[in-house]
């Protein structure tokens, strides 16, 4: 017997397979890139593999987004960039500038990775203000301190308080997607939970999200796949 499962936001769609001989649940993240396997003894209700997938959806997360094709970003490296490309060059100037399709970067090149997650940074911190801004707006809410910072097992969170972080990396997803990460998490400021009001709420400030959570789902780990530390 085989069929699938998800867990989380963005879901992870994890494969189910019934194995006669297995003792326990068992776990694998295949280095092809194919979906994760959960391998389940008999006697095991899906009820069961869905809390256990639960449970490790931490792990499972962060063995994703180390996965295969992780590369170092340096000289001609091609940086994904809101739905275009940005190709990595060294100029002789102090700042990184954005030319074109064209990003340049200052110093040594070994300290291209550094400077280029530098001003993806910036970007993103801009381009999430302003989409919290305007989705706040439309809730007739305000939001509190927001953080940019780098994880790997979600894309937003937002506290209790009205505290809302985002990951820096999506400024190389397509635009559209970013806003409905950016939708999500200021929908949390009415509704705390994932409840079908929230996803109304979400659906309210982003009409048509399904795409882009779609998107994450299938591509959201290779933007975990670029390499910005400086070169050894």
């Amino acid at each position: 017997m085989a069929g699938e499962l998800r867990i989380g936001d963005p879901a992870i769609e994890v494969r189910i397979r019934r194995n006669a001989r297995a003792r326990r649940m068992v776990l694998r993240v295949a280095s092809s890139g194919r979906a994760p396997t959960l391998t389940l003894p008999p006697g095991v209700a899906l009820a069961q593999a869905q809390a256990f997938l639960t449970d490790q959806e931490g792990w499972l997360r962060r063995h994703l987004a180390a996965g295969p094709g992780r590369s170092r970003v340096g000289e001609g490296s091609l940086l994904p960039f809101g739905g275009a490309t940005l190709t990595l060059r060294g100029h002789a100037g102090r700042q990184t500038l954005r030319a074109g399709t064209e990003l340049l970067l200052p110093g040594a090149p070994d300290r291209f990775g550094p400077r280029a997650a530098a001003w993806l940074r910036e970007e993103a911190r801009r381009v999430c203000v302003a989409a919290v801004d305007r989705h706040a707006a439309g809730l007739g809410r305000s939001a509190g301190r927001i953080r940019l910072a780098d994880p790997r097992a979600r894309w937003g969170s937002c506290t209790s308080s009205g505290d809302l972080m985002f990951s820096w990396r999506l400024i190389m997803a397509p635009v559209d997607v970013l806003d409905y990460v950016v939708a999500h998490e200021v929908a949390h400021l009415a509704e705390l939970n994932h409840s079908p009001r929230f996803w109304a709420v979400v659906r309210r400030l982003c009409p048509g999200y399904e795409p882009c959570r779609d998107w994450l789902r299938r591509h959201g780990a290779e933007l975990h796949r670029h390499d910005f530390s400086a070169a050894a």
